[in-house]
């Protein structure tokens, strides 16, 4: 099975040398007082890249929309040493306005509705933060001399769904539902912005992202270790043999700066995407039981099969990002899902 075998490879480094290890990766010369601008830092990935660019010594502004007091940004104290601008990313006036007084040289675009579902339940709330978001937040930039670097989150999803495995960077972006179609328009916007008006925008295209704050419930991982920690069988709303990546929330946040960093060095990678993945598969059912080993029990799913407009296989090469930018990921599954179970055991405790 493809989740037996990704569990065989060999543990990563310890906790010490992957410090040393992350220090290495991003460049705390080049994030130094940098003014850096976060969309979308409520949420999964945002809340740990915030983390990740303190540390690093960034100054960040963080667009918030709606108070999310559950999110990492808030749980970890994140939120206490940024600085806070209300709104909405569809307000173009607004990042014109966030941009030109922070004087932001690095944009970091995550802000997105994620959550497939809600999308085929509410395309336009989806099309509206995803799509006019994405043209909200880059026409904004193309206004603003200061910016320098843009990063914007794409998803694996803005490929649709291809016969040819894994996917890699030059397949075509097909969305055929709701939320896949957002991330297709997003991504080709993006780069509409570098190669009509050069500017310096990258796109990351990332796996499945698991982690500590995910609070989304109906999502796989945050789901299932719930379930467990309540002693009540994990749902699975599909069938659970379709395959993903799943790609560890903090080697994620690492991703979109080492991009940032790559672009400065190297502007004719402006326009360009890059696929970011562990580059191990598993089905969702290998996933699940996965976690019920890791967390000691004996728990069957409950397997529903009521999934639709689902894509069934789908998963990255990370190819590109290894090559051309050095980069490899921090994690490897065992380690990420031990972390994140970790995480909502302490959440849940003092919720």
């Amino acid at each position: 099975m493809h989740g037996h075998a990704s569990r065989q490879a060999p543990a990563r480094s310890p906790v010490g040398e992957r410090r040393c290890a992350l220090e290495n990766v991003v460049s705390r010369s080049f994030w130094r007082d940098r003014p850096t601008f976060v969309t979308g830092a409520t949420g999964l990935v945002g809340g740990w890249l915030v983390q990740r660019l303190l540390e690093s010594g960034a100054e960040v502004v963080c667009l918030e929309r709606d108070w999310v007091p559950q999110s990492e940004l808030m749980r970890s104290g994140t939120r206490d040493r940024v600085r806070i601008v209300t709104g909405d990313v569809i307000d173009q006036a607004l990042m014109e306005r966030i941009l030109g007084e922070y004087e932001i040289r690095t944009v970091l675009h995550l802000a997105a509705q994620t959550i497939v579902g809600i999308a085929n339940r509410n395309p336009i709330s989806t099309f509206e933060t995803n799509i006019a978001g994405t043209w909200s937040i880059l026409e904004a930039c193309r206004h603003s001399p200061r910016v320098e670097q843009i990063v914007l989150a794409s998803s694996d999803k803005a490929y649709g769904e291809h016969e040819a495995l894994p996917y890699d960077e030059s397949a075509p972006l097909q969305g055929r539902h709701p939320y896949d179609v957002s991330k297709s328009c997003g991504d080709l916007i993006a780069t509409a912005y570098a190669k009509t008006y050069q500017l310096p925008v990258v796109i990351t295209r990332c796996g499945n992202f698991y982690g500590g704050g995910d609070l989304n419930w109906n999502r796989i991982v945050p789901g299932t270790v719930r379930s467990v920690l309540r002693d009540e069988a994990p749902v699975i709303r599909s069938d659970g043999l379709s395959v993903r990546d799943y790609f560890y929330v903090e080697d994620g946040a690492v991703a979109y700066m080492l991009l940032a960093e790559s672009l400065a060095e190297h502007p004719e990678l402006s326009g360009e995407a890059f696929n970011f993945s562990n580059e191990t598969q598993v089905s969702v059912l290998e996933l699940v039981q996965f976690i019920l080993e890791l967390m000691g029990s004996q728990l069957e799913p409950d397997v529903r099969d009521e999934a639709t407009n689902e894509i069934r296989n789908q998963y990255l090469s990370a190819e590109k990002a290894r090559r051309e930018l050095g980069w490899s990921p921090l994690y490897s599954l065992d380690e990420g899902l031990r972390r994140t179970i970790e995480w909502y055991r302490a959440f849940i405790e003092t919720a």
